[in-house]
């Protein structure tokens, strides 16, 4: 049998066995779990996993404990806990039933969004060749990830970008509202911004007085090259946390350090990419219309190709260096104290896996296995380039740039390496082909060079915005050769004609976002239109804007109403040992209070009320809650100290990083109303609420106490809710709504303090989050993004950076798993949930002829879905929160029924 049926046989024995045990692993205990652990420790195939795990998480193709991630809970950092309080209802309902029952009934009226020449044969030992001494490692300019960040040096040889990126403009101040206590706020459009920079500093100081900086985090920096603050939820995180095996992933290339593990025992970095015939898939959900599977998978552990050298053994280690919003280094050495080292600029979107080699003998490796690999000459003088043809029918090219201008004359030893000289320095990049003549056409006219930073910028004006990526590059004729680099799908939706101009026809898969397509150039600019830049606190529509006259009978229902909700305990609602779950209630009655104050215009009936909101935000801003934030100067940020004694769980993980803007963003949020009736009350608070802000969404990369852009991933187009949690799927996100409630809680922040750029930066992620969700995470009929059998899902549930599951952390009920990614519903939700996905949604799940009608749901869910109905049908909303025997506990712990009536009856369901 050739090496070519072996792989396949092997392959598809491994597929079989792997699938098989991960089916049973729901129910296996601990005796089959250590079991598990044993097998993966012995000699792998090309398609097994590569990587021995040092904890009870099995690296196999299909996730373990589906639909309840066990696992994930005990090793990813996310609690099991409902995404709201259920506060007791029978107290909060007690003594309001005779109320409730002397309600006059309203009647409502219904008014209606793709050469070379020598074949290398294999020898059986590698040969000896000339030693080269050129060991220079000149050190270049990195550029920033924001216009305002310092230049920094960097370890890899480069010259700057050959474009410029604009220059920050001046900020455009806006004055925040000024009025009484409870007065109504003035409700005009917002000023209109001309060429607004959307990335100007929050603020420039240390945390508060009240913050405590501690210095012993849980999770110490054990690999990561730094004392900048370190953007924790990034796409590198695999390199520098725990066993360090855990992928990158770069899109649409994923590498991971294979220390020494695999069927190859290398040393060396892993370059993979998947097929898409190589996923796996869950089993059918037959309660959903058209069956979709419940999960699919990208398999872990292959080795497609490794960057090694023959020096590297269990003495090599694995340092990060320059962790920054886009990028990160990975200096794989020799020894701990040794020169002798290869880096890895690992960039998202890269058109290439690049490895800068310093003294070392080159081993290129394959647990794939090379069927031949073709000499094809050098594009240009002194680079080379060879045809690498794989096992598994793929094509890769590979080039040499060696710094002494010499022919590295790869030898093949076997099938699965091939060695270049000793004392080799320079570059060897690799990227795979699917395009053929054409792809490699592109692929010759950038090799060379490559990218070691990217940098963000944006501006708007009016109402439409835009963002550019720049590159700052390295290698050889760096000034004369161009990037290439790939883009998502929902970049090329909003690329600007000139970038546009300038894609092409390669096309790669990436493990959960579709096709990448590369495009040539150092940099891309983005252009989002139709900003929601009137969107206020009130009910807001993508027809009519924002509504802030109700009809008289929408106001006397909601005045009705609201007595009842404002009797509820502020404090012991907020006062709780959890950021999330406090955050949520402030929300909620900071929104209950507008509703009543400006939408039902009655002042007097919210004003005890607004008291004791503001005392019950006082006890955060004094720090003396249950559990009191610290800033962490480790990491850098302002953590939870609930995770501090030993439980790293607490609170949904917000210790190690979790989470942030989702527990942020309503604080935010909160901060906002509460700011925008009563302007003095910003002075003493406004440096608090900044301080959340900076920890989960800085915009500037060169303040020294919170990195840049924590969750929200100016790449993807969306953020990542895992922190410092080792993760072998990568970063993932569960609820799409929370993510655009931040976006929302920081442009409304900036519309009261008067930051026009915060607004505007609020205001442009509201805009990408709009398109990326739409594109990856909220799946209408016609989505080319996700798997065709996975799409009647409609939500993608848990989207990882290499799988995605229709599930949730706490549970799998359909009203779970969808609506996670409505709540809260707020004034942007219609802007980010568009009616035609609503409506498919809604008629395949919910209605009454689906598998779980809405009026059947119990508890709080019931009340975020029939909120939700009002995106599509806001009479049917209305007449559900306003039915006369309304029962409370259909209203979860983070909203109201009166804020719901306003919201269905601003889109005109009264």
């Amino acid at each position: 049998m050739d090496s070519r049926s072996k792989w396949k046989a092997t392959a598809l024995l491994t597929w079989l066995l792997t699938t098989e045990i991960a089916h049973c692993l729901p129910r296996v205990g601990n005796e089959v779990e250590a079991t598990l652990r044993h097998t993966a420790a012995e000699p792998a195939t090309a398609l097994q996993t590569q990587y021995p795990p040092l904890n009870s998480e099995s690296r196999l193709f299909i996730p373990v404990s589906h639909p309840v991630y066990q696992v994930a809970l005990e090793k990813d950092g996310h609690s099991s806990e409902l995404p709201f309080p259920q506060f007791d209802i029978e107290e909060f309902v007690s003594g309001l039933e005779d109320l409730l029952d002397d309600e006059d009934e309203e009647d409502e009226e219904d008014e209606e969004d793709e050469e070379g020449n020598t074949t290398i044969a294999p020898a059986p030992t590698a040969t000896g060749l000339a030693t080269s001494t050129n060991t220079e490692n000149p050190h270049p300019t990195q550029v920033t990830t924001s216009a305002k960040q310092p230049e920094v040096s960097a370890p890899i040889a480069t010259a700057g970008t050959d474009s410029q990126q604009a220059k920050p403009s001046t900020t455009v101040t806006q004055e925040p509202i000024h009025t009484s206590s409870l007065s109504p706020v003035a409700t005009n459009h917002p000023e209109t911004m001309h060429g607004q920079d959307i990335f100007q500093p929050v603020a420039t100081g240390p945390v508060p007085a009240s913050i405590q900086t501690r210095h012993d985090h849980p999770v110490q920096n054990q690999h990561a090259n730094t004392t900048d603050p370190v953007a924790t939820n990034k796409f590198y995180a695999g390199l520098f946390l725990g066993s360090q095996t855990n992928a990158t992933f770069s899109q649409p290339y994923s590498l991971a350090w294979s220390k020494g593990g695999g069927t190859l025992k290398s040393w060396g970095m892993t370059v993979t990419h998947v097929q898409p015939h190589l996923l796996a898939y869950g089993p059918e959900n037959n309660n959903i219309p058209g069956n979709p599977v419940q999960y699919y998978i990208n398999p872990v552990g292959l080795q497609h190709l490794i960057f090694s050298a023959a020096e590297l053994d269990q003495s090599s280690i694995m340092k990060i260096e320059q962790p920054k919003a886009f990028s990160a280094h990975a200096v794989i050495k020799r020894s701990g104290s040794s020169a002798q080292q290869i880096t890895f600029p690992v960039v998202q979107g890269m058109g290439y896996a690049t490895a800068v080699y310093n003294d070392l003998q080159p081993l290129i490796e394959s647990g794939i296995f090379f069927r031949k690999v073709v000499s094809a000459g050098s594009p240009r003088s002194g680079l080379f380039k060879y045809q690498v043809y794989l096992e598994d029918d793929t094509t890769w090219l590979l080039y040499a740039t060696p710094s002494d201008g010499n022919d590295p004359n790869f030898k093949l030893n076997s099938n699965s390496s091939m060695s270049g000289p000793m004392g080799f320095s320079g570059t060897i990049q690799v990227a795979k082909n699917p395009a053929g003549k054409s792809g490699e056409k592109f692929y010759d006219n950038s090799a060379g060079v490559y990218p070691v930073s990217g940098e963000v910028s944006g501006s708007v004006t009016g109402d439409v915005g835009n963002y550019t990526f720049s590159w700052t590059k390295a290698g050889k004729d760096v000034q004369s050769t161009p990037l290439i680099m790939f883009a998502l799908p929902h970049h090329i939706e909003s690329f600007d004609s000139a970038t546009k101009g300038r894609t092409t026809d390669i096309n790669l898969r990436t493990t959960t976002k579709g096709n990448a397509t590369a495009v040539i150039g150092e940099s891309w600019t983005m252009v989002e239109e139709n900003l929601p830049i009137d969107m206020g606190f009130a009910p807001w529509s993508t027809t009519h804007g924002s509504i802030h006259e109700l009809s008289a009978a929408a106001q006397h229902a909601i005045i009705e109403v609201a007595p009842h909700e404002l009797q509820q305990n502020i404090s012991g609602q907020t006062a709780l040992n959890s950021m999330y779950y406090s955050g949520k209630a402030l929300s909620k009655f900071a929104t209950l209070v507008y509703t009543v104050n400006q939408l039902g215009n009655n002042v007097e009936i919210a004003t005890d009320a607004f008291q004791k909101l503001k005392k019950a935000f006082d006890l955060f801003v004094q720090n003396k809650q249950e559990n009191p934030l610290a800033y962490d100067a480790v990491w850098k940020g302002v953590v939870s100290t609930a995770g501090y004694n030993g439980d790293l769980n607490q609170d949904f993980g917000n210790t190690a990083y979790n989470d942030h803007h989702f527990h942020y963003g309503y604080f935010i949020q909160a901060a906002a109303i509460i700011g925008s009736l009563d302007p003095s009350w910003l002075a003493a608070n406004k440096e608090w609420v900044n301080m959340l802000v900076r920890d989960a969404g800085n915009s500037v990369a060169d303040d020294p106490h919170f990195p840049f852009s924590r969750s929200f991933d100016w790449y993807n187009g969306h953020s990542w809710a895992k922190g410092l949690f080792e993760s072998f799927d990568g970063k993932d996100q569960e609820s799409t709504s929370e993510d655009t409630m931040f976006a929302y809680a920081i442009k409304m922040w900036g519309r009261t303090i008067g930051d026009a750029s915060m607004e505007a930066r609020g205001n442009v992620m509201l805009s990408i989050l709009g398109r990326s969700l739409n594109n990856y995470f909220l799946m209408q009929d016609d989505n080319v993004n996700q798997p065709s059998n996975f799409i009647a899902n409609r939500v993608t549930g848990i989207l990882f950076e290499n799988k995605v599951d229709h599930t949730t952390y706490f549970g799998a009920n359909l009203e779970f798993v969808q609506g996670i990614h409505m709540l809260p519903l707020m004034p942007h939700s219609p802007f980010t949930r568009q009616k035609e996905f609503v409506q498919q949604e809604w008629q395949a799940i919910f209605a009454e002829s689906a598998s779980t009608p809405a009026s059947k749901v119990d508890g709080g869910w019931k009340g975020v879905l029939y909120a939700n109905l009002a995106l599509v049908d806001p009479k049917a909303s209305w007449e559900f929160f306003a039915q006369p025997n309304f029962n409370y506990s259909w209203i979860d712990g983070g909203a109201t029924r009166t804020w719901y009536l306003a919201f269905a009856a601003g889109l005109g369901g009264a």
